[in-house]
C-alpha cells in the first residue's frame, strides 16, 4: 500500500501499489515495483510465476514476453519495454540571449 500526503493540506491518501505497477511506460515487477527486471526466452522451472488475471491479460496482449525480477525472483508477464530500451529524450538546448543593441554598436565600430 502506498501512502501519499498533500503538501499544503497534509491529507493521507492510501493507494495499493500492486494497481499502480501495471501503468506507465516501462515494465515493473508487480511485487516490488523495481525497474531491475531481465526478459526471459523460456520460463525458469526453479522461480516462481506470477498468477492472477492481469497476469493473464499482460500474456495474451504482451504477445506472450516473459520477464524475471532479480530480487523477488518472480517470473511475469508484461506488454511494455524495458526502462534500459526506452528512448532518452534530451531536453532542448537553451537558447543565449541577443546582445544589447548598444553592445552591438560597440562591436561594429571596433571592426
Amino acid at each position: 500500500m502506498a501512502i501519499y500526503e498533500c503538501q499544503k493540506c497534509e491529507r493521507e491518501e492510501l493507494v495499493p501499489r500492486r494497481y499502480r505497477y501495471h501503468m506507465g511506460p516501462t515494465c515493473r515487477c508487480p511485487i516490488c515495483g523495481t525497474y531491475r527486471v531481465v526478459r526471459l526466452k523460456q520460463r525458469d522451472k526453479i522461480d516462481r510465476m506470477h498468477t492472477g488475471f492481469l497476469n493473464l491479460v499482460e500474456r495474451v496482449v504482451g504477445k506472450g514476453r516473459l520477464y524475471h525480477c532479480r530480487w523477488c525472483r518472480l517470473q511475469y508477464y508484461d506488454r511494455r519495454p524495458l526502462a534500459s530500451e526506452m528512448p532518452v529524450v534530451k531536453p532542448p538546448e537553451p537558447v543565449p540571449p541577443a546582445p544589447a543593441p548598444e553592445e552591438q554598436h560597440l562591436a561594429n565600430r571596433a571592426q
